[in-house]
Parts: structure tokens; sequence; C-alpha cells
């Protein structure tokens, strides 16, 4: 199922047009993301949101930056059917992929059956569960390895877990505690992002969006839902003045007056946050 996932992924074929994959947003190149903004998509309709990384995807709760789907298996088609993006429909994946003797043939060894949208969610999810990132810095540092980090990132992680306050809602196995918050990023555009209130219908959580986990986040730029951070200097700086104002600001930002030095320092911190790459290479895809 993981190989048949794999190809799944990796085929432009389940897009409208036949030029966009799931891995054209989540490169194994660039650390399973996109440094791009926003994302392109099928007839170059561009996208409103920031692709994120599928690294370590599966031990986040929720999927999507306004975390309408709950597992990989209930967001693996959205974007095929998200028309700024893959810009398919259901009946037109499922009729492409019987007509490919190839794909034909594995889902009938796989699952016993034909093809399915539950069928290509669970190969798609499948193979996604194994996108992982090894040990980091910062991992063989907590198992007792000081020298693991730099003096630097070492004074990072105590900014990180004191003056910036960053543990609040980056903490756990994933430095993210798996919710959402509104830092004021986007608010104030003319036709703002309202993020997870689209998804719960309530007031409250306008402009609220989930918190990332870090791991890798040094090779995941840009950053936040709509990219408008380039650099990790930047996320620091726009913490440090305490978000943006706006009604739903959450009540944990506050200005931390950070030096220079204790900025370097975090960002030190954040790089050490890099484990080992999860490398895949293109399959063959089916014929």
């Amino acid at each position: 199922m993981i190989r048949l996932g794999a190809q799944l992924f990796f085929d432009p074929r389940l897009s409208l047009d036949g030029t966009r994959s799931c891995a054209s947003c989540h490169d194994p190149a660039k650390a399973w993301a996109n440094h791009d903004r926003t994302d392109t998509g099928v007839l170059g309709r561009v996208g409103g949101r920031n692709s994120g990384t599928v690294l370590d995807a599966a031990r986040m709760e929720h999927q999507f930056w306004d975390g309408r789907a709950a597992s990989l298996e209930d967001q693996a088609w959205g974007p095929i059917l998200n028309p700024l993006e893959m810009g398919e429909t259901v009946p037109g994946v499922l009729a492409k992929l019987e007509a490919i003797p190839g794909y034909r043939t594995q889902f009938r060894t796989v699952f016993r059956g034909g093809v399915t949208q539950a069928r290509v969610a669970r190969a798609l999810a499948a193979f996604e569960r194994t996108v992982v990132s090894g040990p980091s810095p910062y991992d063989r540092f907590r198992r007792g390895e000081r020298g693991a980090m730099s003096e630097a990132a070492r004074r990072g992680l105590e900014l990180f877990d004191g003056k910036a306050r960053c543990f609040r809602c980056h903490n756990g196995p994933e430095l993210s505690n798996q919710g959402f918050a509104n830092l004021g990023v986007g608010l104030t555009d003319p036709r703002p992002d309202l993020g997870r209130e689209v998804v719960t219908g309530d007031p409250e959580d306008r402009g609220r969006f989930k918190t990332p986990g870090l791991r890798n986040v040094a090779l995941t730029w840009p950053y936040f839902h709509d990219g408008s951070a380039p650099t990790l200097e930047a996320v620091i700086d726009l913490y440090d003045q305490g978000g943006v104002p706006n009604p739903n600001l959450d009540p944990r930002l506050r200005p931390l007056g950070l030096t220079p030095e204790e900025k370097r320092e975090l960002r030190a911190f954040l790089e050490a946050l890099t484990g080992t790459p999860h490398e895949a290479r293109k399959p063959d895809l089916p014929r």
C-alpha cells in the first residue's frame, strides 16, 4: 500500500491538466514543502495559503492550516479537489486510475477490489505516514549529549523556555500544542483569511491558525499560513513585537524585548531542530 501511495503522491495525472502532483507543493528536495509564498496550481491558478511540510504530518492532530481535517485520510483529497491546486473531481480521478492498467492491477492486489475514493485516501495516507524526520541535535542534547548543540543554541533553548515563552504553544514531541492561535498575521489585508472561523463558524476563531510543529523549521521557509515571513528572523521579529494587534489576538502574546544577540541565539536553537532528512526518490509511475 505504501508503494501505491508513493506513486499516487508523485503522479501529476491526478490533477486536472496533468501538470501538478502532491509532490509539486511538497517537494522532498525542499524538506517536503515549497519555498514559494503560496503555491501555484493547475492552469496557473495561485492559492492563498502556504503549503507547509508533509514531514511528520502524521504526528499532528489537525491537518491544514485551519484544522478542517482530523487525519491524513481526511485530508488526502483536499488538494486534489481544490480548484486552486490540483483542480480535479472524484469521478475524474477514479476514471483516470481505472484506465491505467498498472494502477488497476495494484488496487486489486492491495485492496482486493477496484479503485475507490476511500482506497486512494488510504494509500496516500499510508505513504505520508512514512515521511518522518530522524533525530535532531536537539533530540541528542535531550538524551544527554551536551555537545550536540552549540553554546548559542543552548542559550536559545533557555530563551525559548524562558524570556520568549515560546514553549507555551510550541511544546510536546513535535513542539506544537496541537492547537490554534491568532497572531494577527494577514488580518490587515483587504480580504483577510479568517482561518479557523471558516471551519467552526465561531467569531472567536477569527484569524486563528494551527500551531505548526517546529521540527525542521529552518528548512521550510517561508512561514505562517500566508507565507508572509520569508525568514526565521522575520518570524522572531513578529513574536518580539507581540504579534499584530487585533480584537482576537492570542493573550499569550506580548512584546518580548529581545536583544539582537538573543534573536540570533533563538535562531540557533531553531536550526538545531533540523533532523536527519527523509529522502525519497520519485517512483516509476504505472502505465
